[in-house]
This record gives C-alpha cells, sequence and structure tokens, in this order.
C-alpha cells in the first residue's frame, strides 16, 4: 500500500513554495506561476489520498469513490487552464497599455 507521508510533504512544499511566490513577487506572470503551482500541489494531495484509500481494499461501497480523486484532479486541471488562459489575457492587455507587467501597473483594474 501507498505511504501518502512523503507524498504529501511534497504537496506542502510545494504549495508553501507557491505561497511565497505569491505573496512575495510582484510580476504578474510570476504570480501566475506560483499559483499554478499551488494547483499542482492541490492535485498531488488529491490523487494521493485517492491512490490511499482505494488501496484500502475495493468492496463495492469503495468502488464507487475510488476514483473521486482523480475526477477532482481533472476538474482542477480544466479550471487551472481556463485560469491561465484569462489571467494571460489580462496581463498582455495591462502590458500593452502600461508596458510594464508589474502589479502597480494593474491598479487601473480597479474600477
Amino acid at each position: 500500500m501507498l505511504d501518502p507521508q512523503p507524498v504529501l510533504l511534497l504537496a506542502a512544499a510545494l504549495f508553501c513554495i507557491g505561497l511565497y511566490g505569491v505573496l512575495c513577487r510582484t510580476n504578474l506572470v510570476l504570480i501566475l506561476m506560483a499559483l499554478e503551482l499551488m494547483l499542482n500541489a492541490a492535485n498531488i494531495t488529491l490523487v494521493t489520498f485517492s491512490r490511499y484509500w482505494a488501496g484500502r481494499g475495493l468492496n463495492a461501497e469503495n468502488f464507487t469513490h475510488a476514483h473521486t480523486g482523480q475526477f477532482f484532479t481533472l476538474m482542477v486541471m480544466a479550471v487551472a487552464a481556463a485560469e491561465v488562459g484569462v489571467g494571460l489575457a489580462i496581463i498582455v492587455a495591462v502590458f500593452r497599455r502600461r508596458h510594464a507587467s508589474e502589479v502597480g501597473a494593474a491598479t487601473e483594474l480597479k474600477n
């Protein structure tokens, strides 16, 4: 059976690196990349728990819930792809208008 502890530690480390990138960076592209890193850490966690619970035995009750984590991971990937498309479109629009990709250049989006 899969030992989830090392994989969950990896996911926690990736999430913390992504959180640091979101909080400390001012470049919009780097913030978007850090958000993607956080989403990938969540995907690793979902798949890890799904594999762990599926490995505990496949009776009729566990079999219906065995692949729930993989399904949610696919949903998160679809949302992440849409987020990248919209996020990059906004970054390109801000860059065309302000000629900068820093967070301070996006202040015109407030109103």
